[in-house]
């Protein structure tokens, strides 16, 4: 079964800076996904009628998207609102889902310093290139991804911690 709420360990996330600062984070998706809705409608628009579309103005749903999905993930993984295939891991113990937990949360960690440590590469070099429409920088769209990576490795590095924790339960 795939479980889209609470794909965590079960437990709301915190309260705090830290939770304002990821739900602005959805709200940040949501305008950078009415952005791309609006680019994309004004192509539709223009082509129909049979005028040029503004040079460019296909790149920025494009773009955007790479934006989107970093942002978008942070956010749903501050949340605990990430799809997890969780079927087999309920089957286990509280213990064994402690440990495919450590285990999951642990990969997805080292994708994501992984992912960080390959931009010290990518985002420099691709700032050297602009991109055809307009002629935009393209250090900034490859930016995304360590951005992203960074903001997702906050609420993974929680439930990493939780997990842990939830090897050796306090007793009352």
């Amino acid at each position: 079964m795939a479980q889209v709420h609470g794909g965590g360990s079960g437990e709301d996330p915190p309260r705090g800076a830290l939770a304002r600062f990821y739900d602005g984070l959805g709200h940040v998706g949501g305008v950078i996904l009415a952005v791309m809705t609006a680019a994309v409608f004004v192509q539709v628009l223009f082509r129909y009628a049979g005028v040029t579309v503004i040079d460019g103005l296909e790149e920025i749903p494009r773009f955007l998207f790479i934006w989107l999905v970093m942002i978008g993930s942070a956010a749903a993984m501050w949340r605990n609102e990430h799809t997890m295939l969780d079927y087999f891991v309920k089957l286990l113990g509280p213990r064994g889902q402690a440990v495919a937990r450590i285990a999951s949360v642990g990969a997805c960690i080292w994708v994501f310093v992984y992912l960080i440590d390959l931009s010290w590469t990518l985002v420099p070099n691709a700032q050297l290139q602009t991109s055809a429409g307009l002629e935009l920088p393209l250090g900034y769209v490859f930016a995304a991804l360590p951005v992203g990576a960074v903001l997702i490795l906050v609420p993974l590095v929680r439930q990493l911690v939780e997990a842990v924790r939830a090897l050796w339960p306090k007793r009352s």
